[in-house]
């Protein structure tokens, strides 16, 4: 019984494709207008209609299917541009802090070798933690009498005078910027070596004073102030002759050439500081200006 079906099966299907080779024979020998191709086109008139009926009715479900394909897509090139811009924004941040540092530190190379702040004994520091007081002008570093730091130590970055050491644990240390109301350092104008004294102006913070200068006429716009250190035994003092402090920004005019008022406008931003170096050898500063 079974092989009689499996006869049966072969035999319709030879049937099949004879019939097919045949009708392919005809159908390319005969004309355009033959009854073969009349058959076809009738066939096609026909079903076209009913081709694209079906077209158009599974249109939305391809469509359906189409858009959620598109939308996977989409959110999966999405999820991976949002990775590559985390990555690129990571590595932005990296380099732009490696090129801080390097910028910095180049600064700091340079003033310690053509200001001669290395006698001084440097100690490299960073800043982690601001005072967040307007009137308490303080911030924390990372470095303390562990590394050899004592209180009074001058402070400066790349740019110029920071402040002093105000207090020192074992392995940090505050720092009392040159803006806070206690400070005070005695000054000189570097073109004419005018003397005087800097120090903040009270509710004005980033504005320093240039003050008690015996001729405040011969100080002018965009004059640059530096540490005038110690010029007798009697008068010591811990910074170094020579650290940039700042730039004179303007001149306020009196009744008289005394009543001059000198504002200066400190060179190191100190709203932005990061590395810093402490000048850890005072002795120095005294053997070489005292001789």
């Amino acid at each position: 019984m079974h092989d009689r079906a499996v006869r049966r099966r072969r035999a319709v299907l030879i049937a099949l494709v004879l019939s097919s080779l045949i009708l392919l024979t005809a159908y390319f020998g005969e004309s355009s207008g033959g009854g073969l191709h009349a058959v076809q086109r009738g066939a096609m008139s026909v079903l076209s209609p009913i081709q694209e009926g079906a077209n158009r009715a599974v249109k939305p479900a391809r469509d359906l299917f189409g858009w959620f394909g598109d939308t996977f897509d989409a959110k999966h090139e999405r999820d991976q541009l949002r990775a590559e811009r985390d990555r690129l924004r990571t590595e932005v941040g990296e380099l732009s802090v490696q090129n801080s540092e390097i910028r910095q530190r180049a600064g700091l190379a340079a003033q310690n070798g053509s200001g001669g702040m290395r006698r001084y004994g440097p100690v490299e520091a960073r800043v982690y933690q601001r005072s967040p007081s307007t009137w308490d002008q303080t911030v924390l570093i990372n470095k303390g009498s562990s590394d050899g730091l004592k209180v009074d130590q001058p402070v400066l970055n790349e740019a110029g005078l920071v402040g002093r050491v105000e207090a020192v644990t074992g392995g940090s240390a505050q720092v009392m910027l040159l803006t806070d109301p206690d400070f005070g350092v005695s000054a000189k104008v570097a073109k004419t070596q005018e003397p005087g004294t800097i120090g903040p102006i009270e509710g004005t913070p980033g504005d320093l004073l240039f003050d008690n200068v015996a001729n405040p006429q011969d100080v002018h716009k965009d004059d640059l102030v530096i540490t005038a250190g110690t010029t007798t035994q009697r008068l010591r003092s811990p910074f170094p002759p020579g650290i940039p402090i700042g730039e004179v920004s303007r001149v306020e005019l009196g009744d008289g050439p005394l009543d001059r008022r000198i504002h200066v406008s400190p060179v190191a931003d100190l709203r932005r500081l990061d590395l810093v170096e402490v000048l850890t050898n005072p002795e120095a500063t005294l053997t070489a200006q005292v001789r």
